[in-house]
């Protein structure tokens, strides 16, 4: 394949994770922009609780009992945006990420997958607690943000109420390129800030379909919408005077951030955010390797694992690496070398992914997110390429802030019971601590939030036919040492050390106060703090 081919193809992609709060309707939005590709027909989400299915993305029963994500999942849509003259398709590749707090480390990962993020902020609550850590997460890895006031069809808060939040408590200087027509709980439709035209909506039975939309010019929009209208053109004059138009360079620079107002339950603002990824969103580039030397799209072809996801098919239970291509033509069945072990790997069998349906792939390009089953070698992180080599940087685990011990109530369940904790421990659903004096038999795991552990026991019952017991230990925070050190520090009271399947060494504290006893009075011992789920 030529170098002109693979970069007239990352032209046409765009890959982005959505990031959000829970319940600020990530998963909806998911749908919606499904609906809007042509990928589904009907979206998932409807009215009333009781009529309320689950979406497309949200697969595993976990989050269908309780209405959250708590895996990421990789979906890709074709899309031509509205008025470009050749039609043309364009490849868009969404990774939907866990809201709750609990799963940040599944959400870091994907965002080292994705070229930018929608931030999605609910229109009545602003910036919530997990939004501010995920926006760091994109700030400090150079991920330009598309940020959505969803929920307008609800009561909220102004459009310059929440445009000052986010410039006042984070620094990015939101740029509307539309303005909503209505207050939040009456949305109208949206002035287009670039024409001067007015999108008006129209909804449907339970969101379930396309909201059909007019566009009228604004002496049109004046005479049918009155007041709504004068003060939505009012506020686009002041944002004007104030600089808060678009600009391109600012935006990739992480400065500005383009804003639209949506409603994903309604399906309102759905096409103008689609139309904008494409339009601004930047396209797959190169990335660093840890020898620094950049890999550009064009070279070989390389990629990284940055999801190891099983159980998505009960039938088969088959283990799925999700890989972001990173450089070159992916071609099904050509044998590529896993830069951790130096060893050939075959991909046959790689799928592309939409919820919990797959479907062959056999070509794919920079930006693409690729499914290979069967993957028991690869983990996040790992790296896979054609000659000439090339290995990039790991993904760091994060400190872990809760410690149980697992076991399983049946000791006739014992070899199933250590398949599972294998398998789970591969895909980075938890951390899994082992030491000589607990054994195989009742391994410590260590998590950024609790929910974590209720993914493990629901999983071991589902998918395995375990059942285990999870017993909380007095541990609240863990620091990387050494061999030399781990002697010392297992003899002292409140402290136990831990060998983590990667081979770390990590010394469990029971309260700060212990750690920075055992600092003072043992100043030569190794204690390194982990990398924090806020940084």
């Amino acid at each position: 394949m030529s170098s002109a081919v693979i970069a007239s193809e990352c032209k046409r992609r765009r890959t982005f994770a959505i990031i959000s709060h829970p319940d600020a309707g990530k998963s909806t939005m998911t749908e919606a922009l499904a609906l809007h590709t042509r990928m589904i027909s009907e979206a998932g989400a409807v009215h009333g609780k009781g009529g309320r299915r689950a979406t497309v993305s949200d697969w595993m029963e976990m989050e269908k009992a309780r209405g959250i994500s708590i895996s990421s999942t990789a979906l890709q849509l074709r899309y031509a945006a509205t008025g470009d003259p050749d039609d043309f398709p364009h490849v868009i590749n969404l990774v939907d990420t866990p809201g709750h707090s609990d799963f940040s480390e599944d959400t870091y990962r994907v965002l080292t997958a994705v070229d930018a993020a929608v931030m999605m902020i609910d229109a009545a609550k602003g910036l919530e607690p997990q939004t501010l850590k995920l926006f760091q997460v994109c700030r400090h890895r150079g991920i330009p943000v598309i940020t959505v006031i969803n929920k307008w069809d609800r009561p909220g808060q102004a459009p310059l109420e929440l445009i000052d939040e986010i410039t006042e408590r984070i620094g990015l200087i939101p740029t509307p390129l539309y303005i909503p027509v209505g207050i939040a709980g009456d949305f109208r439709g949206l002035l287009d800030r670039r024409t001067g035209d007015y999108i008006r909506f129209t909804r449907t039975a339970g969101g379930a379909k396309i909201a059909p939309e007019e566009t009228m010019t604004a002496d049109a929009a004046a005479a049918r919408e009155g007041d709504a209208w004068t003060a939505a053109l009012e506020e686009s004059e002041l944002l004007a005077e104030l600089g808060q138009d678009h600009d391109q360079e600012m935006f990739l620079a992480g400065q500005t951030s383009p804003m639209l107002f949506t409603s994903a339950m309604l399906n309102f603002g759905v096409r103008q955010l689609l139309d904008s990824i494409i339009e601004y969103a930047p396209e797959p580039k190169g990335r660093k390797a840890i020898d620094n030397v950049e890999r550009e799209v064009t070279d070989p072809f390389s990629a990284v694992v940055f999801k190891v996801q099983a159980g998505m098919d009960t039938s088969h239970r088959d283990r799925l690496a999700f890989m972001r291509i990173v450089s070159g033509e992916f071609e099904r069945g050509m044998v590529v070398t896993h830069a951790q072990t130096g060893k050939p790997f075959a991909t046959k069998y790689a799928q592309a992914v939409f919820g919990r349906d797959r479907s062959t792939v056999d070509t794919a390009y920079p930006g693409d997110v690729v499914g290979l089953v069967n993957a028991m070698a690869l983990a996040p992180g790992d790296t896979l390429f054609i000659d000439p080599k090339v290995q990039y940087p790991p993904i760091p685990s994060f400190a872990p802030e809760h410690f149980s011990a697992l076991r399983v109530t049946t000791a006739d369940k014992y070899k199933q019971f250590r398949k599972a904790i294998d398998q789970l421990d591969a895909e980075g659903v938890v951390q899994v601590l082992r030491n000589d004096v607990r054994g195989d038999a009742s391994p410590v795991l260590a998590a950024v939030g609790p929910m974590q552990f209720e993914v493990v026991t629901a999983r071991m019952k589902a998918e395995f036919n375990v059942d285990t017991v999870i017993e909380p230990l007095g541990y609240s925070l863990a620091r990387r040492t050494d061999e030399q050190s781990a002697d010392e520090l297992a003899r002292q009271r409140g402290v136990e050390v831990f060998t983590r399947s990667d081979g770390a060494v990590l010394a469990l504290f029971s309260d700060k106060w212990r750690l920075q006893f055992i600092e003072k009075e043992f100043a030569d011992l190794t204690l390194e703090p982990l990398v924090a789920a806020a940084d």
